[in-house]
């Protein structure tokens, strides 16, 4: 019996480069993902972003790559929702992406660099002095690239009205020689190609089902406790970001409806980078549906540790390992995170139908709760049966778990990422 290694050919020394590198955010979570993966495979990554907590070693920290710097913030609130810029405006543009490939290119040349990895700034124009800034040098020093796209422009209503359709069609995603494009759904997909011409690969959001989920242990026992809720509540969590596209409020409406005094909902990241509107109302719906919120952003981080105030800080995952359920209420998502999240911890989900899941995630056959923009009785029904039945919830756990290691696995972004790398410099597989 002989066992097939796989492998990607010479190691490479590769850049990954975004606006940021640091917290929970999508991006951030899978593109550590891709390096440890590649790093398993004998690859050496290296980091350039505005906000970066890498290795020191391997990080190039760059404060003008990252969408909230002020220079970057003030150009980027005049182009879209308008037609038209001013010459000013456009100079300025010019001087940023100037500016940042310098950086760019001390950043190649600084790790001696081989293949580059733009995650996300070629899709989304959130920074777009980058995106141009990334596309020249791209251009100048045709580097390998894979080019990783999470969320596109079209997909966001907040960028159709615009004043640079000119450098979103030059740059967001770009069409350029030895760039492999990788989304993350065959919606993306399809629609790179109708709108762009442009083929790519899916390499879906991943975890590593391959290892087992941590366990209960002396530090995250007292969770419950520290949040003031007892061993015998519901905790029913709601593991997103506040803003308005995570449907959170048919969560709140699922707890109203269950009038149970045992079901205490917990929100365990903070509010994103759309205002305070979204926040406002939820809190608002809180107090007239009379329920239990906890809002534990400040208890939750990358690391285990303590607050100012000498309070215990735990990880998302030693949250999990106290849910006994999972609200996941979406009316868009790229692909799911928290999705795969909760099948790892072996958490029942109740998921809204969110085009992405209905087309690549709902066919593979996964036990959900699943909603249709409406917290029918049905729905109702059926969670309270879940927090009813522990047997039920275990055969559910059982069949989602061997699911996410068939489908969304390390292994499945490993073999596709050696795929890309084979298809940059001819190297067998």
């Amino acid at each position: 019996m002989t066992t097939c290694i796989l492998t990607t050919g010479t190691p490479k020394r590769i850049g990954f480069i975004s606006t940021r590198f640091h917290g929970t955010d999508g991006v951030t979570l899978e593109t550590r993902k891709w390096a440890h993966i590649l790093e398993g495979l004998d690859h050496s990554c290296f980091w350039m972003a505005g906000l970066l907590d890498a290795p020191a070693a391997a990080s190039h920290p760059v404060p003008l790559a990252h969408f909230n710097h002020p220079e970057v913030a003030a150009v980027q609130s005049r182009l879209f929702d308008v037609t038209t810029r001013s010459r000013e405006l456009t100079n300025q543009i010019q001087s940023i992406k100037e500016r940042l490939k310098d950086e760019l290119y001390r950043f190649i040349d600084r790790f001696q660099l081989q293949v580059l990895v733009p995650e996300n700034i070629l899709a989304i124009p959130m920074h777009v002095p980058l995106g141009l800034a990334m596309t020249e040098v791209i251009a100048e020093t045709g580097l390998p690239t894979i080019a990783h796209h999470h969320d596109f422009a079209w997909e966001r209503e907040r960028f159709v009205v615009t004043a640079v359709n000119d450098y979103l069609r030059a740059a967001f995603p770009g069409a350029l020689p030895r760039v492999e494009h990788v989304v993350i759904n065959s919606m993306a997909q399809k629609e790179l190609a109708r709108r762009c011409s442009l083929p790519s690969a899916i390499i879906p959001n991943v975890l590593d089902f391959e290892t087992p989920p941590p366990v209960l242990d002396d530090y995250n026992r007292d969770f419950r406790r520290e949040i003031g809720l007892r061993e015998d509540d519901w905790l029913i969590l709601q593991p997103t970001r506040v803003v308005l596209r995570k449907g959170i409020e048919h969560a709140i409406e699922l707890v109203r409806r269950l009038k149970d005094p045992r079901a205490k909902m917990v929100i365990s990241h903070p509010d994103g980078d759309e205002g305070n509107a979204y926040l406002t109302m939820l809190k608002d719906r809180i107090a007239e549906a009379g329920i239990d919120v906890r809002f534990i952003a400040d208890r939750v981080g990358e690391k285990r540790g303590t607050t100012a105030d000498g309070r215990k800080i735990y990880t998302l995952f030693d949250v999990y390992l106290h849910a006994d359920l999972v609200t996941y209420p979406s009316y868009y998502e790229g692909f799911g995170n928290a999705f795969l999240e909760a099948l790892y911890f072996g958490k029942p989900v109740v998921v809204n139908t969110y085009a992405v899941y209905a087309r690549d995630i709902d066919p593979l056959g996964f036990k959900t709760v699943a909603m249709t923009q409406l917290v029918t009785r049905e729905v109702v029904e059926q969670v309270r049966e879940l927090l009813h039945n522990p047997a039920l919830r275990a055969e559910w756990a059982s069949t989602n778990y061997a699911l996410g290691l068939q489908y969304f696995s390390y292994a499945v972004a490993r073999r596709k990422l050696a795929a890309r790398l084979a298809n940059l410099f001819g190297e067998g597989v």
